[in-house]
């Protein structure tokens, strides 16, 4: 079965004043079940990831939650979520992997109970670990994901991460290997992950000399990262027609308003969040008097200014209470005024997400 989408009448985007912090833009209320373009494939306004499905370490997985993570799935395509975001390395140790393989078995059980319903689109990402010497080696990694899945082809193939910084020799082995799965038809498009400005346009250019296009960038964008390489980012890929994918649009979870610093969650998040949270006063005070005044949740506007602002959030999901709650940060859109509120609050908090190590430049 090959994953692609087809298109299902795209949203179209246009320029409306929104804040003073970003590009101005304008675009109509996102519905529910209404698509976006990303390159060739029609996706939803919002995705789901699945770093936490398999990961012990940091999201405590057990097997034993596959049932529930089997009926988030089946949740999110019911209300036309259609975009899924994963990695061949999310996994715990001998759970390596262990994302796809549950993404792919979870793809086959909903089409034989349901039927076709709509097209899936996957997006993976594939690390650039330092073995992947040769694009012939990041073509192989291509096919064991797709093994893994038991699928024909992948929506979008990702490079987990730019290695322009320690190994650019690496670098451009692992772009042609992205050209190479692209030209054999194993994935529908291609994307990035973790590159910054200078290396992102780099990418698209040489992309576009070997006639492949770059179909989105995903990086860590949020309230909580909003700065200067995040929005640089952004306005290159408003540029070049490139869609931004916002990964961590909740910050690990410190911008639903169930944290505080005297109720810091276990492991190595609350370390983290014990450096940020007592900084947020502004930004979660602002987020609690729009969710209220909206009636919705503090996670829900959250994701809402991510879409609002043209981006595709991927809040991680683990179980339906949460998948429930993402799924109301949709149909409805923030008003410019309270766009405008959340961004100054942000600026207003002298705390931010500490960025991703392997994001370049």
């Amino acid at each position: 079965m090959a994953l692609s989408a087809c298109c299902l009448g795209p949203s179209n985007l246009n320029p409306l004043p929104s804040s003073s912090v970003f590009k101005p833009l304008r675009f109509p209320p996102f519905w529910p079940r209404q698509k976006v373009k990303m390159g060739p494939l029609s996706v939803s306004p919002m995705g789901f990831g699945t770093w936490a499905w398999g990961n012990q370490f940091l999201w405590g997985y057990q097997e034993s939650m596959d049932n529930e993570l089997q009926q988030v799935f089946n949740l999110a395509l019911e209300n036309g979520v259609n975009l899924f975001d994963t990695a061949d390395s999310y996994g715990t140790g001998r759970l390596n992997g262990q994302s796809e393989k549950l993404l792919g078995k979870f793809i086959r059980e909903f089409q034989g109970q349901k039927g076709g319903q709509g097209e899936i689109v996957i997006a993976t990402k594939f690390a650039a670990y330092p073995w992947r010497l040769t694009p012939g080696q990041f073509v192989d990694a291509c096919r064991a994901s797709l093994d893994r899945m038991q699928l024909e082809q992948i929506g979008i193939g990702q490079l987990h991460w730019s290695t322009a910084n320690y190994a650019p020799l690496q670098e451009r082995a692992l772009w042609d290997g992205l050209v190479a799965m692209y030209e054999k038809g194993l994935v529908r498009a291609v994307g990035v992950s973790n590159y910054g400005p200078r290396q992102l346009l780099k990418i698209h250019d040489y992309l576009k000399a070997r006639g492949v296009p770059l179909c989105s960038a995903q990086v860590q964008f949020s309230l909580l990262s909003m700065g200067r390489d995040q929005l640089e980012i952004k306005n290159i890929c408003d540029s070049l027609g490139i869609r931004l994918i916002a990964y961590s649009p909740l910050g690990l979870g410190m911008l639903t308003g169930k944290y505080s610093p005297s109720k810091l969650p276990t492991g190595p998040r609350g370390l983290l969040f014990r450096q940020i949270l007592p900084g947020l006063e502004p930004l979660l005070g602002s987020l609690s008097e729009i969710a209220k005044k909206r009636r919705k949740s503090m996670a829900q506007v959250a994701i809402n200014w991510c879409v609002s602002k043209g981006t595709i959030p991927i809040p991680g999901v683990k179980s339906i209470k949460q998948a429930r709650e993402n799924l109301g940060a949709l149909g409805w859109r923030l008003s410019s005024d309270e766009l405008l509120q959340l961004e100054f609050a942000a600026q207003e908090s002298p705390r931010s997400m500490i960025q991703n190590i392997f994001q370049t430049r």
